[in-house]
């Protein structure tokens, strides 16, 4: 059914465990896996453009940033490896999260989207906002949501 999985993860507790889900799925249909992590263009700062930022400090965090990354998705490759199936990685640098996993979906040609859901409702989730929720109603690839 599914031959393309696209795996969202922000290296969450509760995103490693949609990591797991997300290998046994491929493993099920004999489907390749692409896991996507995405890292912001530049630090953000509590007052965003008070201050300068020197150029190499950016360059640093970003280098951080994309260090992280590869590591929570060199965890799903290892589970990939694990079960049999093929992961391919993706860091992918955007201040728009939803819309890079989308993006990210339809380069690599995916036929379903895995994301976790911290499941915030009321307040929190109008402060903090969702970014499944967003891949949810915005998607044109089916999103699997897990909690």
């Amino acid at each position: 059914m599914y031959k393309r999985i696209l795996l969202a993860t922000d290296g969450s507790a509760l995103s490693k465990k949609a990591h797991k889900s997300a290998v046994q799925l491929a493993a099920l249909m004999d489907a390749q896996l692409f896991a996507v992590k995405v890292i912001p263009r530049y630090p953000v700062a509590y007052f965003e453009g008070a201050i300068a930022i020197d150029p190499a400090t950016v360059k640093q965090v970003e280098t951080q940033w994309e260090t992280d990354a590869k590591k929570v998705l060199e965890s799903v490759v290892a589970l990939g490896s694990a079960a049999g199936v093929t992961v391919k990685p993706i860091v992918v640098r955007s201040d728009l999260i939803a819309d890079a996993v989308m993006s990210a979906a339809k380069k690599q040609k995916c036929d379903l989207i895995v994301m976790a859901s911290h499941g915030r409702r009321g307040i929190k989730r109008l402060l903090l906002g969702s970014e499944t929720q967003h891949v949810l109603t915005h998607s044109q690839t089916p999103v699997l949501v897990l909690r």
